[in-house]
C-alpha cells in the first residue's frame, strides 16, 4: 500500500524525545533521548537515559545486530546473528495492525495513526508518515510492517508506565558517518545470546 509519492530514505538522522508518565503522576517527564541513524542497509539506535545508555546496530544485508549497553563504567556487548535477532523479537511477530482515520502533525509531516495489538495483549499507538519510508525497516522490529516512517509512538511497560516517543528533529540531508556503524573491538564485556 505504498503511496506513489513515497520517498525511500537511505540516509537520515531522527531524534526522539522520550517521556514517561507513571500511574501515580499525570505529568510527563523527559527520561531519555532516542536517536536513529540510517545509512543504506545499516541502522543504529541510540537510547540515552540518565542511568544507562543502549545502542543497537543493525545490518539489513546480514540481518544481524549488536546491542551495546552501558551502566556507568560497566559496558556490555551482545552480538546477535540472524536467528538470534529473530528469536529476540519473536514476541513481536503476528502483530495485528489497524490504521485509523486519525492523524496528527509531527515535524510538518502528516502522520497517520495505527494501533498495534501485540501477542501479549499490549497495545502500541503509532504515528507514521507515508511520505517517507526508511531503507531499513527491521531495525525497529515492531514497526517493520508499518507503511511509512514512524515519527511517534506510545506504549506502556509492564509496570504500567506510559512512554511517549516523539520525533523532535529529522535530518534527511546531512550524510551519516559510516563510523556510526562500526562495532567496538574493546572495552566491552561480551554477553552471548541464547
Amino acid at each position: 500500500m505504498a503511496n506513489a509519492q513515497q520517498r525511500i530514505v537511505a540516509e537520515c538522522t531522527v531524534v526522539y524525545k522520550v517521556e514517561s508518565q507513571d500511574a501515580s503522576d499525570a505529568s510527563m517527564r523527559q527520561k531519555a533521548i532516542k536517536t536513529v541513524y540510517i545509512k543504506s542497509n545499516n541502522a543504529r539506535i541510540d537510547l540515552v537515559a540518565p542511568a544507562y545508555s543502549q545502542t543497537t546496530i543493525f545490518n539489513k544485508t546480514t540481518a544481524t545486530a549488536t546491542v551495546l549497553r552501558s551502566f556507568g563504567d560497566d559496558k556490555y556487548m551482545t552480538p546477535l546473528n540472524a536467528q538470534q535477532w529473530r528469536k529476540l523479537n519473536s514476541g513481536l511477530d503476528s502483530i495485528q495492525m489497524q490504521i485509523t482515520p486519525d492523524s496528527i502533525s509531527i515535524l510538518d509531516y502528516t502522520c497517520k495513526k495505527a494501533v498495534l495489538q501485540l501477542k501479549d495483549g499490549a497495545q502500541v499507538i503509532v504515528y507514521f508518515t507515508s511520505a517517507i519510508m526508511p531503507s531499513v525497516r527491521e531495525y525497529e522490529y515492531m514497526f517493520k510492517d508499518i507503511p511509512g516512517f514512524v515519527l511517534g509512538y506510545e506504549m506502556q511497560d509492564g509496570a504500567g508506565v506510559k512512554k511517549v516517543f516523539r520525533a523532535t528533529q529529522i535530518n534527511l540531508y546531512n550524510p551519516v558517518p559510516a563510523s556510526k556503524f562500526d562495532i567496538p573491538t574493546k572495552g566491552y564485556r561480551i554477553i552471548t545470546a541464547e
